[in-house]
């Protein structure tokens, strides 16, 4: 029986997807990759393929599954398999300067960002942004990893030499300018099949970058369901949003063959529009999903229905 394969490695992040999979009764197989053996001389079973594989997944203990992941898309794409979010998508999720690179060949503007190697070679990258303020990041990150705010090529030097530096796991930090949005938030445009879903606005007065999953720890910050403030909501659907940028990020997800992401913007005081990161682990927040009535999870199980029907004919439901 031709079923759903979700590739992952974290599985409080898939629970909400098998649960749509289960509600609607679409047969469906999880493999998670933190570790496995691939054997050459077989092939892949019947079914589609979805990839949920994340660049953070050093933090969870599982440090090489995006590497074993890629070799098992390569091992999937080999056979002719349909895999949604395959290589490319995977090869995108873990290198920003890839990401930057793709959004600026479709017109889509990014923060000024240099990569570095070494300790030394940062320093020397800061220089350009001397007067301003800049930060760091790493280079395969997710979870706002080495997300710092720097006013001064010294206050870099203080932490760069000092025990708080975090080394990124492929050893590439990036300096980016800071944009600062006057209104302390960020947009996060969330695509599944390709095709423009909704705009959730993300409050960023504690920290650079949140995760809308439910249960979500990123350094000292965390955000779970139930404790957001009902007068200021961390994550807002934007009812009707618009903007000539959603059909640049569509054909950024069709050219490297992306069905299922979420991209996130920030508008500086002159409401211009920097684009920053490509996420093709998407995860939703439940609150704010139910506050607008509208459901990623959901979307993408209907998705994945049907792949799974375009590629097998019938469904054999589960219920």
């Amino acid at each position: 029986m031709s079923e759903v394969y979700i590739i992952h490695e974290n599985s409080e992040w898939t629970v909400h997807l098998t649960k749509r999979l289960e509600e609607l009764g679409i047969p469906f197989e999880e493999w998670h990759l933190d570790e496995g053996l691939l054997d050459l001389s077989k092939e892949p079973p019947e079914g589609i393929f979805y990839s949920r594989m994340s660049a953070s997944s050093h933090t969870r203990g599982h440090r090489f599954a995006p590497e074993y992941s890629a070799q098992v898309l390569a091992w999937l794409e080999a056979h002719g398999r349909k895999v949604y979010n395959g290589s490319r998508a995977l090869e995108l999720e873990v290198s920003k300067v890839k990401q930057y690179l793709e959004l600026n060949k479709h017109g889509v503007t990014t923060p000024r960002t240099i990569a570095t190697v070494g300790k030394q070679q940062l320093l020397e990258a800061a220089k350009p942004f001397e007067g301003r303020a800049f930060i760091t990041k790493h280079n395969r990150a997710g979870k706002g990893l080495g997300v710092q705010l720097f006013q001064s090529i010294e206050a870099l030097k203080a932490y760069v030499e000092g025990p708080s530096f975090k080394e990124p796991v492929d050893g590439i930090t990036l300096i980016q300018e800071y944009i600062q949005s006057p209104e302390s938030y960020i947009t996060r445009c969330e695509f599944v099949g390709g095709e423009f879903v909704y705009a959730v606005k993300v409050d960023t007065s504690e920290g650079f970058e949140l995760c809308p999953a439910d249960a979500c720890q990123i350094g000292d910050l965390f955000c779970p369901v139930g404790e957001e403030v009902e007068e200021k909501p961390k994550f807002q659907v934007i009812e009707g949003f618009k903007d000539r940028v959603i059909e640049k990020y569509k054909r950024v997800l069709e050219s490297n063959n992306i069905q299922v992401a979420g991209i996130e913007f920030i508008r500086n005081e002159t409401g211009e529009i920097f684009t920053y990161d490509i996420n093709t682990n998407t995860n939703y927040n439940s609150d704010a999903e139910a506050r607008a009535g509208k459901y990623g999870m959901l979307e993408l199980a209907k998705f994945l229905e049907s792949q799974l029907v375009a590629e097998y004919g019938a469904v054999a439901k589960t219920r």
